[in-house]
């Protein structure tokens, strides 16, 4: 998510003065959840190691200590993805985030780049370059009863095998224009999944991990026609298996799903702006993204 708005909050007049930016490093992991859980961010300290494991970025500090922080995850050679961009509330109005962002620019260069962005931080993302491609409906709760969903003759719901990791990764790429290699594999480590199978052949696939103070469903690929109940089957496989859990899907609104998951008891509780610099990617319109994995890492 882009950081929150700059104009808001007042400097700490208990500050130095002086900030100074360098690289994140694992050292930094226990300041930044603290960060993190001073603008209410669910995220666990494992969430933080996860990214700091599979991302790199750079930190703010003054004489406080870490102020603020920026992250960023590369696809290949030619894209990549920014988040974890926060900015200490009593740190805000002297231009941090924007330094941050910066830094990351300059140090992806031409590559296509990507970021969510809270609509306090849109217009700084504006400045940048970033232009909306769509949005995201983020849902959540814990009271559901799923419905059976149906599936085409000759589909079903399968555990994942150990040999289905080059599909995934094929698919994952295939439905997002990301170069999912490096980052589907280490997913895959911290999750459960189910796969769609169609006579034999993997077509689509959802995992399910902790996350935050409960589980996320994401990301879920399915073909992308005739409708979605492919990808309502797949989520559903997890809604059925943890009634009773807070769980979180964050869903593109153009895939229409956000009218079901509040019909199952997963309410939508925030909007978040897609944002795309120096596009387009190279999507397969064959199969589609139905749930992002993360807002930091789509």
């Amino acid at each position: 998510m882009c950081l929150q708005n700059e104009e808001a909050g007042v400097p700490d007049p208990n500050s130095n003065g002086v900030i100074a930016y360098r690289p994140f490093t694992s050292d930094d992991i226990a300041a930044a959840h603290a960060l993190s859980s001073a603008v209410r961010w669910r995220h666990r300290p494992d969430d933080w190691c996860f990214a700091a494991r599979t991302g790199q970025g750079f930190v703010a500090e003054d004489g406080s200590g870490v102020i603020g922080t920026a992250l960023s995850w590369r696809f290949g050679r030619e894209a990549a993805t920014l988040g974890m961009l926060i900015v200490a509330p009593g740190r805000q109005r002297r231009g941090v985030g924007r330094k941050l962002i910066e830094l990351l620019i300059e140090d992806l260069g031409t590559r296509t780049l990507l970021i969510h962005a809270s609509p306090a931080g849109l217009p700084l993302c504006e400045q940048f370059g970033f232009r909306s491609i769509g949005t995201i409906h983020q849902h959540q709760g814990a009271a559901f009863q799923p419905p059976l969903v149906s599936l085409p003759a000759g589909e079903r719901l399968r555990p994942l095998g150990v040999n289905d990791a080059p599909r995934l990764v094929e698919l994952a790429s295939r439905a997002s224009g990301l170069d999912r290699r490096e980052l589907l594999p280490q997913l895959l480590d911290i999750s459960s999944g189910i796969a769609l199978d169609r006579d034999g052949e993997l077509i689509g696939f959802a995992l399910f991990r902790r996350f935050g103070d409960g589980h996320v469903i994401g990301p879920v690929i399915a073909p992308g026609s005739p409708d979605a109940s492919r990808a309502k089957a797949l989520i559903s496989h997890w809604l059925a298996l943890n009634a009773g859990m807070f769980v979180r899907v964050d869903t593109p609104v153009e895939h229409g799903l956000s009218t079901w998951l509040e019909g199952l008891g997963l309410p939508h509780v925030d909007s978040i702006e897609r944002m795309m610099r120096n596009g387009p990617l190279p999507v397969d319109a064959q199969f589609k993204q139905f749930a992002i994995a993360s807002q930091a890492v789509w």
